[in-house]
């Protein structure tokens, strides 16, 4: 019967790297929100700062929201194990949403100004960890929450979906790394190069 999550006892400092985790977390986000305010001129759609919206939705759904996701079965190992798996996959959903609209954004602010698509590697990265985070959701969701596959699939299946869960985490975390680092070249080029030497990108 899988009324729990787990019966293994949580480790003692259990509590205390969540909170740590949070705390980290919840830091990227506000110090994501600072930068684009304070040095890139803020958010709004309907501008020219509306590629602003795309690093910070990809910060909030595939950094936050999915770490968040993966500690769920961790941090509510005692609770039952159906309502556990709903809000591991409402996690997801909510992360997945915030991604697409932060996608949406960047691909919207390059149609309307004329900017080349996918033209660096932070772009296709960032597409890849984007559809590997889709089908990963999609099987997962059919495998362990509707229809449901049989138990002993399900445990065939669950290595994998926590291995992929994993990997396609840190290569978020790499993508997003990998586009700071690029806003910050173009940033260091408008300064050092005159403006028929910089390239059409935001």
């Amino acid at each position: 019967m899988e009324s729990r999550a787990s019966a293994a006892p949580a480790p003692r400092a259990l509590p205390y790297y969540v909170a740590f985790s949070q705390l980290l977390g919840l830091t990227v986000v506000a110090t994501t929100g600072a930068w684009l305010g304070l040095y890139r001129g803020g958010i709004a759609w309907e501008s020219a700062l509306q590629f602003n919206v795309h690093p910070l939705c990809m910060v909030i759904g595939l950094v936050f929201l999915q770490g968040d996701a993966l500690l769920v079965y961790r941090v509510f190992r005692n609770e039952a194990k159906r309502t556990t798996k709903v809000l591991h996959g409402l996690l997801h959903v909510f992360a997945f949403i915030i991604a697409l609209v932060g996608l949406v954004a960047v691909f919207d602010y390059h149609r309307k100004n004329g900017y080349a698509d996918l033209y660096s590697l932070h772009s296709w990265c960032g597409i890849l960890v984007f559809v590997l985070y889709f089908v990963q959701w999609l099987v997962g969701f059919s495998f362990f929450l509707f229809p449901g596959a049989s138990f002993s699939l399900r445990s065939r299946y669950r290595p994998q979906h926590i291995f992929f869960g994993a990997t396609i985490f840190l290569l978020s975390l790499g993508t997003a790394l990998l586009g700071l680092k690029e806003a910050l070249l173009f940033k260091l080029g408008k300064l050092g190069l005159s403006q028929n030497d910089i390239p059409p990108t935001p």
